[in-house]
């Protein structure tokens, strides 16, 4: 079995090196590809309420007879769920979906600024935290001054900030901030989902160097930024691969070349996008 590194969170919990992404699997799909990842040595797992797959994901948890302390279990409130009872209200949904008696990280799945919900949604998550029910909380998809925001009126800042990332979109600035804050990045569509990045010259270039995947290179890109890449796949194989990601190191140079492209928002926009 492969084994991963970590990392440790402001919150003094720990988040592994690399995950596994649910979306867009349904609950069947979810199951068997939970069931299979956990067997072959992942220990994080992504979900959120609007993936709809929550259940699914709970049953391959319970199905892979991995000891449910040693899993991190992520799921995500949606924007229809914003406000102080409203969110935990929806955790609780979650939590019963999902078959566990805690989650390990919840997180607001967008900050959708036109309602201005979220430092209410923040001030239920900080609660469920001190109740024992979530581990740690975090947000996803959310701008420096979303977060400063968090922290200026409740004095906690988020553990985790789950972003779009990925060559096309390396976000210089907010893995910058995140750092100077203490904040972990983890990577939503780490490889460039949709777009041509595992063809991209640079990429093959560096996979064949070091006689692995386009993709493998480019997780590893992710993880040696200190980004956490969650990787959405149901194909064993590739589960494999893409987990097998620390038997190499890319030098400065390969580094800089893999981040060298022309910024390319693949999803929306924080300031303007609304997922309810």
């Amino acid at each position: 079995m492969i084994s991963i590194p970590t990392h440790a969170l402001n919150d003094g919990t720990k988040l592994p090196a690399i995950g596994l992404g649910t979306w867009p699997m349904d609950d069947a799909t979810a199951e068997e590809a939970v069931d299979g990842a956990l067997r072959m040595g992942y220990r994080l797992v992504d979900t959120a309420t609007n993936y709809r797959n929550e259940t699914g994901v709970g049953r391959g948890i319970a199905r892979s007879g991995v000891p449910r302390e040693e899993i991190v279990v992520t799921t995500k409130l949606p924007g229809r769920h914003h406000g102080y009872d409203e969110t935990l209200a929806s955790f609780e949904e979650s939590r019963a979906r999902l078959g566990v008696e805690y989650v390990d990280l919840y997180l607001i799945h967008w900050p959708l600024p036109r309602v201005g919900k979220y430092v209410d949604s923040w001030k239920a998550m900080i609660k469920l935290r001190e109740e024992g029910l979530v581990r740690s909380i975090g947000v996803s998809n959310f701008t420096p001054g979303h977060i400063e925001r968090l922290e200026k009126e409740t004095g906690v800042l988020p553990s985790v900030n789950q972003i779009e990332l990925h060559p096309l979109f390396p976000q210089d600035e907010l893995r910058a901030f995140g750092a100077e804050k203490g904040v972990l990045t983890e990577s939503w569509s780490p490889l460039g989902r949709g777009s041509a990045l595992l063809d991209d010259p640079t990429v093959v270039t560096v996979a064949e160097a070091f006689g692995v995947t386009p993709g493998q290179v480019v997780l590893r890109w992710h993880t040696q930024l200190g980004a956490v890449p969650i990787p959405k796949s149901a194909d064993p194989q590739r589960q494999r691969g893409n987990l097998d990601i620390f038997g190499f190191e890319l030098g400065p140079a390969q580094l800089a070349a893999l981040s060298d492209h022309t910024p390319q928002r693949l999803g929306g926009d924080p300031e303007t996008h609304e997922e309810f």
